[in-house]
């Protein structure tokens, strides 16, 4: 199953993808795919998509999950990705976060903060919590797991590495975190740890990779997250990036405005954004 949400940011309606492609509105049945909507996501597997009434137009995609309280992204989680930052790959994950205003729908501009002199891109897989998680053994995570969504994890590496501090400051500007375009059922997706995976900007392929590469894998991070802190319904973790980040390109190449990112992921559809300067 494919969910998604379309309309105004701020004001998206909960929508299901039909065998076509073609948005379904859910609003008759659920008020969101948020919360416990996705902790019981066999209610909306059973509706007949056909009795749906059918989205006209091409409307705005809003990220594929509301109500998220925690965006958490794991760093240096392909090999490969961690050799071109000049990085060891961990003996542990990596965690850090991203405010959740980053959140915004996977065709939304990527806005390039003043001051910015090195926005970069990431393509990476998404999880979404469905069920409430703390302790979690690894045999058991995917139980709480909702379904996948594709992320651009786009970041600001003078503000990440050269500002001292954390990461967050780097990865947390409006509108870093285009999410979507669907939330896709574990069942759907199959077997998550070969998914095919890429990225262009202005056409030319700069990210091209698999998720067979990552080191620290879904169900191991839901277990391991579940030891710090309790996994809510509607939290999204991005799981890293391979190779191909402008950041490990030489010389170094940045993202501006008129600049255009396309990405995608095997079975989770694909993002378009145009690189605008904040106003």
């Amino acid at each position: 199953m494919k969910l998604a949400r379309y309309g105004e940011r701020g004001a998206e309606k909960p929508a299901l993808v039909d065998g076509d492609g073609k948005l379904r509105d859910l609003s008759g049945h659920v008020a969101d795919i948020a919360g416990d909507v996705l902790t019981d996501l066999e209610t909306l597997k059973a509706i007949d998509p056909a009795s749906l009434p059918l989205v006209e137009g091409s409307p705005r995609l809003g990220a594929c999950v509301g109500g998220t309280r925690k965006f958490i992204c794991i760093g240096l989680n392909y090999a490969d990705h961690a050799a071109e930052s000049g990085m060891d790959v961990p003996p542990e994950p990596v965690i850090f976060a991203k405010f959740t205003s980053a959140i915004c729908g996977p065709n939304d501009p990527i806005i390039i903060p003043r001051k910015s002199v090195k926005t970069d891109w990431e393509v990476e897989l998404g999880f979404v919590i469905g069920k409430t998680a703390k302790y979690v053994k690894e045999e058991e995570a995917m139980d709480h797991v909702a379904g996948f969504c594709l992320i651009n994890d786009v970041s600001e590496r003078e503000f990440q590495a050269e500002r001292a501090g954390q990461w967050v400051k780097g990865k947390s500007s409006d509108n870093f975190g285009p999410t979507g375009p669907w939330l896709v059922t574990p069942d759907e997706v199959g077997d998550f740890d070969s998914l095919g995976m890429w990225l262009d900007v202005n056409g030319k392929r700069m990210q091209d990779g698999s998720t067979a590469t990552m080191v620290y894998r879904v169900p191991f991070l839901v277990s391991y997250l579940s030891q710090f802190f309790t996994l809510e319904p509607g939290d999204i973790i991005s799981t890293g990036t391979p190779p191909g980040v402008g950041l490990g390109m030489k010389p170094p190449v940045y993202l501006k405005a008129g600049d255009v990112v396309e990405l995608g992921i095997e079975k989770l559809g694909s993002q378009r954004q145009d690189c605008i300067d904040d106003a």
